[in-house]
């Protein structure tokens, strides 16, 4: 046995060493050092050898069987070794080539309109305002002339946080706490994220509004009609025809909203503008005086006027965009476009 063992030991070395393929080598260990390979068959005759001689065969068979183990292990490790030498020696790079560019970002259409109607309002003399997006039922509701149960609440309604928390329905709150923090005169523009109960083609439950607000002596209408018109004028074009209707809104008195000439039709006519030719943007108004004793400022001395348009709108009427949720379907073939 000690002759089949040294003879099996001496025919493996042999093997591996012609072997240069990693499934042959496998398919070897198997062979030779599986539960019923060449090893396994020869150490069965063990029960048959002498007492006496066990001992000596049985050690070895273990010192036989740990070198062949250890045989194919290092025949495997050098096998792998020459596989990824090969492979690397077959694969290239050519350092000359230009590398992939990743794709850059840029800012959010919506993000950029914000921008260029802060800049052109900027330009008109108004400084930034901002203010928080959860707010309480006093400054989004009460402060700006809608008691508990007014009937205008139903327009704007929105989501509660509780009786009293709730995301804000309009920017409106942020004019209140700068009034309430600042003397006149106040001259403030105030973008931000709003929150509402719609949602269609045309309203979103979240949407971004911009408002401005000025507080000082002697403000009347015509200072109204000259910032919207200026406005409106810069952003859209000088040739836009623009005109203001009679409208109500709980803060304002009286109140307008403003149309510009449509600018997919020019005024002839379109399914855009329902064949009207003008087009709404924005709503506005004379701070109405009940809204002033909430910031204490005298009614008699101080007038002012508001104004606020929805930003979503506004990039839609520039760019021709008919879906509101658009914006917010995270597209990169529609965001790109911009």
């Amino acid at each position: 046995m000690k002759d089949q063992l040294n003879s099996l030991r001496a025919s493996t070395v042999a093997l591996t060493e012609q072997t240069f393929d990693l499934k042959t080598l496998s398919d070897s260990r198997i062979r030779i050092l599986g539960r019923k390979g060449e090893l396994t068959s020869v150490l069965r005759g063990l029960k048959d050898l002498p007492i006496e001689e066990r001992s000596a065969v049985g050690k070895l068979a273990n010192q036989i069987k740990a070198d062949l183990e250890s045989l194919f292990d290092t025949r495997e490790a050098y096998l792998r070794d020459e596989l990824e030498r090969t492979q690397l020696a077959l694969e290239s790079i050519d350092i000359t080539m230009p590398g992939r560019r990743l794709p850059l970002g840029r800012s959010h259409i919506l993000n950029r309109v914000t921008q260029e109607l802060v800049d052109v309002f900027s330009g008109l003399g108004f400084q930034l305002a901002e203010g928080p997006e959860v707010e309480i039922d006093y400054y989004n509701f009460e402060a700006l002339n809608m008691p508990k149960n007014h009937p205008a609440r139903d327009m704007q309604d929105t989501f509660y946080f509780s009786e009293n928390v709730l995301l804000r329905t309009h920017t409106s709150p942020v004019q209140i706490r700068t009034m309430e923090k600042c003397k006149p005169p106040v001259k403030v523009i105030c973008p931000g994220k709003v929150y509402r109960r719609d949602a269609d083609v045309t309203h979103s439950p979240m949407f971004m509004q911009i408002e401005g607000l000025w507080v000082d002596k002697r403000v009347s209408f015509s200072d109204l009609k000259g910032v919207l018109t200026a406005f409106a004028r810069e952003y859209f074009g000088d040739r836009l025809a623009l005109r203001f209707r009679p409208s109500f809104f709980p803060f304002t008195e009286p109140s307008a909203e403003v149309d510009i000439q449509c600018v997919i039709c020019g005024g002839s006519g379109c399914r855009t503008c329902s064949f009207t030719g003008w087009l709404e943007i924005l709503g506005s108004g004379m701070v109405d005086p009940t809204l002033y004793k909430f910031v204490n400022y005298d009614p008699d001395i101080y007038s002012g006027f508001a104004f606020g348009l929805g930003i979503e709108r506004v990039a839609m009427l520039k760019y021709g965009i008919p879906d509101i949720r658009l914006f917010y379907e995270n597209d990169v073939r529609f965001l790109s476009q911009f």
